[in-house]
Order: C-alpha cells, then sequence, then structure tokens
C-alpha cells in the first residue's frame, strides 16, 4: 500500500535525542507549505509539559499545530485539507497513549490481544489519512528494539507493538531515515 504519486510518505527513526525532530523540522522547511505540525503527547505531567511547551517554541510560527493524541488519522482527514507537508510527532507516543488503556498502572497486566488491536486500527487510520490527504508525510518514531529487554510486561509488549509498527510504517514509505547523533543515514529511497 505505497502512497500515491502525489504525495511522499517519509519516516524518519533513531533513538532518544538522535536529533528525529529536528531534521523532521529540516525535511518541512524545504517542503511545500502550508505545514502542519500533528503533535501526539499529552501533558501528564510537569516536565512533560514543559517538554511541549519548548517543541511549541522551537516550530516556525507559520505552522499550524493538530494537537491529536488518538484517533489521529482521521483528525488529520477533517483538519488538513490546506496542508501540502504533515509531520507527526510522534509514532513513539501515539502508540503509548493507545497502549496505556489496556493496562494497570504498575504495567503488569496487560491486554495484548486488545491493545494490539486498538494498536492496529489506530496505525490503519493513519495509513488511511496518507492514502486520503495529496501532501508530504514526515513521519517520526523511536527505534526501541536495539536496547534492553524492557523489565515489566508492559514495556515488553510496547516494545514489540511498536516495531511491529515502525515495520509497517517503513514498507508503506517512500523512504526512511535512520538518525545516528544528529546524522540521518538513508535507509530507503524508492525512486
Amino acid at each position: 500500500m505505497k502512497n500515491p504519486a502525489k504525495s511522499k510518505t517519509i519516516l524518519i527513526t533513531g533513538g532518544a535525542r538522535s536529533g528525529k525532530s529536528t531534521f523532521a523540522q529540516e525535511l518541512a522547511q524545504e517542503s511545500p507549505p502550508p505545514v502542519l505540525f500533528v503533535a501526539t503527547a499529552e501533558a501528564r505531567d510537569e516536565e512533560m509539559r514543559l517538554r511541549i511547551k519548548k517543541h511549541q517554541k522551537d516550530r516556525p510560527t507559520g505552522w499550524q499545530t493538530l494537537e491529536a493524541p488518538q484517533d489521529t488519522g482521521e483528525q488529520i482527514r477533517r483538519n488538513a485539507s490546506t496542508a501540502r507537508t504533515i509531520i507527526v510527532d510522534c509514532i513513539t507516543l501515539l502508540v503509548s497513549n493507545v497502549l496505556q488503556q489496556y493496562s494497570d498502572a504498575a504495567g503488569e497486566q496487560v491486554d495484548e490481544s486488545a491493545a494490539e488491536k486498538a494498536v492496529n486500527a489506530e496505525i490503519g487510520g493513519l495509513l488511511t489519512a496518507i492514502q486520503a490527504v495529496p501532501a508530504t508525510f514526515i513521519l517520526v518514531t523511536n527505534e526501541v528494539g536495539l536496547g534492553l529487554v524492557p523489565s515489566n510486561k508492559l514495556g515488553r509488549v510496547y516494545r514489540d507493538l511498536l516495531g511491529k509498527v515502525n515495520q509497517k510504517l517503513a514498507q508503506h514509505a517512500n523512504e526512511v531515515y535512520l538518525m545516528v547523533s544528529g546524522i540521518p543515514v538513508p535507509v530507503k529511497a524508492d525512486r
């Protein structure tokens, strides 16, 4: 299910603080305006509120922002009528937002089947929006499969689900970049 020729999908992955968001913004500034920035973060504590404010200040003033922590694809379809470039930052938080509905606070009780269905539906909705909206999509996600095995069940389920999501998005994308210490390493380029 490739994106039609009228638009392009770029997936940017890498570790925490590898420069993913900065690179996504650089690509967006080189892409056709107007730009829609789709933020999936939720301010659940003071630290996250401060991070969100910093990210908001770092964006160019002419960009529109859409807060879409869930049902992201449908929200994009409803709000992206004029956007020619759309950044979704980030898939990592989007999957986390969905998964948290299916686990206890300690992270030991997880309804894996229901969580996987809900994550697949969320990503399916995003892919539908990518097909429907004639824009360049820049998707930001974390590569979580290179580190330690998480110590609790929720962490392991999350790592596995995000890995599957990243694979699906990479298959769909026209271009994939792995960020290493602020340097974008091309992984895939459809011609």
